[in-house]
């Protein structure tokens, strides 16, 4: 065996097998136990970064230890290939997005592939052929079938600078969009939506059963949902038939109610506008804040009278009604009840125009509450508040709800923070939404027939305008019901519609005649999904969603997609994230070719628990580096310079403790990969593991059998980690062809007793022997063979022993004096 560790020789051999034999394509086998273990799939930008390869290489880890384990693994790859990059980029060099985006492509795949990762590429996905958007268009033409998608002009966050829609969701807490980070801005246009508020109940109610998951993510979706308990009620509009219907959490502070507000659009600013020009300049103004909603929580708020009051529907008493800029029509009813005097906002508005502010809640022991300096928010005792006066928060949502209830003019309702999904944009590389639009029929879906309507992918741009807007050969088309002149839909999918169900047709890729087959029902759910907590909102609430659609259209009996989440921790470098604008990246095939793929798993994976951020270090690389090296040379060593049997026969002591370290090491790394996920203290174990075998001296028969053992141990436990190496180092110990069919090693019980151990003995908790006993030994026998230690003897001398404290299996301490 040569002594020297050659992974460029290595590394591109091993693979050559892997491929040759397709080591890693699967197939169902309802005998066996699956394991489906994915990874959030790559946007193919072109290279990848460090944090994919911690990102895979965790997958990597955790498929092959499973698959060590007898399970039937899948691991999948494909790429979520539409998206704005490759449309500026595109832009940018004059090349189409679909050329730009399969040449990226090739060059990732070839990156990790080199990267060893036992992925079956038989099922690599690309998002943006047809043949997969093919059935997201199928799907959306059934939703709107049943209801659960429609059109309608909203209010929608605008990018500036990539000129197009953001959902909610891709708005970040600085009102900036998820990719250019441009301030986004409000304007109305038509939009295609997903009604996902039909499952906001279902989606929240789940997150409690879903163990399996971390408690961070689940608390962020549940915050996102936002379910909220309260009383939706009438507030009649004074000398007219209408009323004015709002939502509020707080019924016990109805009586302090002393003005509404109502968003811009709302019907009732827009009706007194008509004949008010200075109010119309208003709305307007408010209708084209460019503004997030995130800014309009800090931005300067502004209302104007409409000159209509509503009438409180308990006093009677006249309530006026202001239109204001910080009320947003999609949510809610689009009109507030204002409580200036437990409601800060409404406080702050009701000082800056004048508004009247009383005190209906005071604290739960009757005290002063000074409403000069801001509102009450707490929950108390109402006061000022008619036949309600005492009640305290609960009793009077009871109480208040019934009354209007009975009188037919409220009820209690559910609200929820989450609105629909606006899945339209405006830009070119995505999906084409599947809808055609017929002066005389009105919106019709595609017919099944005629999908996939195909993007087309030989293209030329003028600005950042999407090209389907110009192409009449693209847009005009015929109605499929009346068979007139008709127009193409030229909004695309946003591109979380992809990813949303993606997990799902990995298992059945090639399936032409359904969106998913039986296959699905057998690798689904992802047992161990890995990704970035970044995607808590934006991914995996909408996957958990579609998987839901997907159930009710009876292509999958799942409610819930992945049943185990792991979200990986960033990579680092001199304590910031890695990034192009920082200059402070690192090219990992750089690495790979100076150091081996091995090796650069290998750091990625020692350095910290795969949930927590990683650091990068040059030294750590080169450490690792040299510790593989050192297990190529230990394992060369003992391949060539030996021809003892391998027959243990008699252990003594020393063969004893390092059969042990063996064992314990096994039980320690196989809880560490397959329960815990702390990758970084298997490979501490089988360092330590690594470093006794290098103190041990082989001199007899049994030395060499307990010797090829551990290292028969440390390769196996190693190979989820460095392959490649292990593939050879199996080989050459050898065991076998391929380390990959091989069972995960055992821990042996009896190897793990011990016959003996070592105790400190100390006398009045100064360490003056150590001495070795039997396992079994009993307390007296203990203490018997301490009092005899000579140390021990020498440092009584002449005193008397109190009392002699036992602590089982670690230290004797003699109190004398």
């Amino acid at each position: 065996m040569d002594e020297i560790y050659k992974p460029e020789v290595i590394e591109p051999r091993v693979q050559e097998v892997w491929d040759s034999t397709q080591a890693f394509a699967v197939s169902e086998d309802p005998a066996r136990e699956k394991f489906y273990c994915l990874c959030m799939f790559p946007y193919p930008s072109g290279a990848c970064h460090m944090g994919h390869v911690r990102n895979y290489t965790i997958g990597d880890v955790i498929s092959r230890f499973q698959r060590a384990q007898g399970k039937n693994v899948l691991q999948p790859m494909g790429w979520d290939a539409f998206g704005l990059p490759a449309e500026n980029a595109a832009i940018k060099n004059k090349v189409p997005p679909a050329k730009w985006t399969y040449k990226n492509i090739d060059v990732m795949r070839s990156q990790l592939q080199r990267l060893g990762f036992a992925y079956d590429w038989q099922r690599e996905i690309a998002t943006c052929r047809p043949e997969y958007y093919r059935w997201e268009q199928w799907l959306f033409t059934k939703l709107y079938e049943k209801g659960l998608v429609y059109k309608k002009n909203a209010v929608v966050n605008w990018d500036p600078v990539d000129q197009t829609v953001l959902a909610n969701e891709q708005v970040d807490s600085d009102g900036r969009g998820w990719r250019s980070g441009a301030l986004v801005e409000r304007r109305e246009i038509p939009q295609w939506f997903m009604r996902i508020t039909a499952y906001a109940e279902e989606l929240l109610a789940s997150l409690s059963e879903m163990d399996g998951w971390p408690e961070a993510v689940r608390t962020m979706q549940t915050n996102w949902i936002g379910r909220s308990e309260g009383l939706e009620l009438d507030f009649p509009i004074e000398n007219g038939n209408e009323s004015l219907r709002v939502f509020t959490t707080r019924p016990d502070t109805l009586m302090g109610a002393t003005y509404m507000a109502v968003a811009a659009e709302h019907p009732l600013a827009v009706s007194a506008a008509e004949n008010d020009p200075q109010l119309a300049a208003f709305l307007s103004e408010c209708k084209n804040v460019k503004a997030s909603e995130a800014e309009l929580e800090t931005m300067e708020k502004k209302g104007m009278h409409l000159g209509v009051n509503a009438l409180h529907p308990i006093s009677g008493e006249p309530v006026p009604i202001l239109a204001a800029n910080f009320v947003l029509m999609g949510y809610g009813t689009g009109a507030i009840m204002a409580v200036p005097g437990h409601d800060q906002r409404d406080w702050e508005f009701a000082n800056k125009y004048q508004l009247p502010i009383v005190q209906v809640i005071t604290d739960a022991d009757g005290g002063t509450v000074d409403l000069s300096q801001g509102a009450f928010v707490s929950r108390g005792k109402l006061v000022n508040s008619g036949d309600y006066d005492g009640l305290d928060f609960d009793q009077a949502f009871d109480a208040i709800s019934q009354f209007f209830e009975q009188k037919g003019t409220g009820q209690r309702k559910v609200n929820y923070r989450l609105r629909d999904w606006g899945v339209s944009r405006q830009r070119y590389w995505g999906a084409p939404i599947p809808m055609i639009y017929c002066e005389k029929c009105g919106d019709v879906p595609v017919p099944e027939g005629d999908l996939p309507v195909r993007l087309p992918e030989e293209v030329e741009f003028q600005g950042v305008t999407s090209p389907l807007k110009t192409m009449p050969e693209f847009y005009n088309c015929k109605c499929p019901i009346c068979g007139g002149d008709a127009r193409r839909e030229t909004d695309t999918f946003d591109t979380f519609v992809e990813s949303s169900w993606y997990f799902a047709r990995f298992a059945c890729r090639d399936s032409d005649e359904a969106m998913l087959d039986e296959r699905a029902s057998y690798w689904m759910p992802v047992d161990q999904y890995i990704g970035g907590i970044e995607h808590a909102i934006l991914h995996l609430l909408y996957a958990r969603f579609y998987q839901r659609l997907l159930r009710d259209e009876g292509l999958l009996d799942l409610d819930e997609p992945f049943a185990n989440l792991l979200t990986q921790g960033m990579v680092l470098r001199d304590g910031s994230k890695m990034s192009k604008s920082k200059g402070n990246t690192v090219d990992p095939q750089t690495l790979i070719d100076r150091f081996g793929a091995d090796t650069v798993r290998f750091f990625v994976m020692s350095d910290a628990p795969p949930d927590q951020s990683f650091e990068w270090s040059d030294e750590g690389v080169e450490g690792a580096s040299r510790f593989l090296k050192k297990l190529w040379r230990l394992v060369a060593d003992h391949v060539n310079n030996s021809s003892l049997s391998d027959d243990f026969g008699s252990l003594n002591t020393e063969q004893k403790e390092l059969r042990r370290q063996i064992h314990l090491t096994i039980e320690k790394v196989t809880d560490d990969i397959g329960r815990r996920h702390t990758f970084n203290t298997a490979i501490a174990s089988v360092r330590e593991l690594i470093n006794s075998v290098g103190r041990f001296e082989v001199r007899s028969a049994g030395d060499y059998a307990v010797v090829r053992e551990a290292f028969s141990v440390v390769v196996q436990l190693m190979a989820p980690i460095t392959p490649h190496i292990c593939h050879q180092l199996w080989q050459e110990l050898g065991f076998g062809d391929s380390i990959i069919d091989a069972p995960w090693p055992v821990a042996d019980p009896s190897a793990m007793a011990q016959s003996e151990v070592e105790l400190v003995i100390q006398v009045n908790g100064k360490l003056r022997a150590k001495i070795r006993v039997s396992a079994d030994a009993d307390k007296t026998a203990v203490e018997d063979i301490a009092l005899k230690e000579e140390n021990v003897v020498r440092h009584i001398e002449g005193k008397s022993v109190r009392k002699v404290i036992v602590v089982p299996g670690k230290l004797v301490n003699v109190v004398a004096n």
